[in-house]
């Protein structure tokens, strides 16, 4: 068949960066990140982490083009944070909310095994 392997969506080619910034030259506070091998879950996963800091002005993204795995986030902050401590510190809430939702799934996954009697 003629399309790529499906992991190359995902795998990050041995020399490449998964995640570049530019900084902005218009506006103060603000800057481009660009992450690859990336779509919209991680994109509105992001931008929705980033609306919750009270720091952030404006947080948005984009996929460029639909057959390119790229995302690009722009944010812009008050002052306060950096856009990249903003990014970072919202990459740092969405792994513990990942390790908590694991957490609980595991618990009610392993009571609902109990509950019917298996082990």
């Amino acid at each position: 068949m003629n399309q790529p392997d499906r992991y190359s969506r995902f795998v990050i080619p041995e020399g490449s960066v998964k995640a570049t910034y530019r900084a902005d030259t218009k506006l103060e506070n603000a800057g481009t990140f660009t992450f690859q091998q990336e779509d919209h879950t991680m994109g509105n996963l992001m931008r929705m982490q980033l609306h919750m800091d009270k720091t952030i002005v404006f947080a948005g993204y984009q996929i460029p083009h639909p057959l390119e795995n790229r995302m690009v986030i722009k944010v812009q902050t008050t002052g306060v944070k950096t856009p990249v401590q903003a990014v970072e510190h919202a990459l740092e809430d969405l792994r513990s909310e990942v390790a908590t939702l694991q957490e609980e799934f595991e618990n009610a996954f392993k009571h609902a095994k109990q509950k019917t009697g298996q082990e």
